[in-house]
């Protein structure tokens, strides 16, 4: 995981057994942060969603999402998450 500018990259799968290691490394990056970049993310799961959905609210601004893997739409949907991974009623 890496920042450049104002998005936070992520790098491999976010699944269960990776997001305790992503959670640590992206909190300390997370002022400012407006985009979260997917693109090299090939594969997420309900753990991944949960860790983008509470990294998102705690940065304090509306993210946007690039470059998701194919489950994350199914998933977000799954879960009410809308484009900025808020929960939507």
């Amino acid at each position: 995981m890496a920042r450049a500018g104002e998005a936070l990259r992520f790098a491999g799968p976010l699944l269960r057994a990776q997001v305790a290691e992503a959670w640590r490394q992206a909190l300390p990056q997370l002022v400012g942060v407006r985009r979260f970049d997917l693109a090299q993310v090939p594969a997420i799961d309900s753990a991944g969603i949960a860790l983008l959905a509470e990294l998102a609210a705690r940065a304090g601004e509306t993210v946007a999402v690039d470059g998701p893997p194919p489950e994350y739409a199914a998933l977000c949907a799954a879960y009410r998450l809308g484009p900025a991974l808020a929960f939507v009623t």
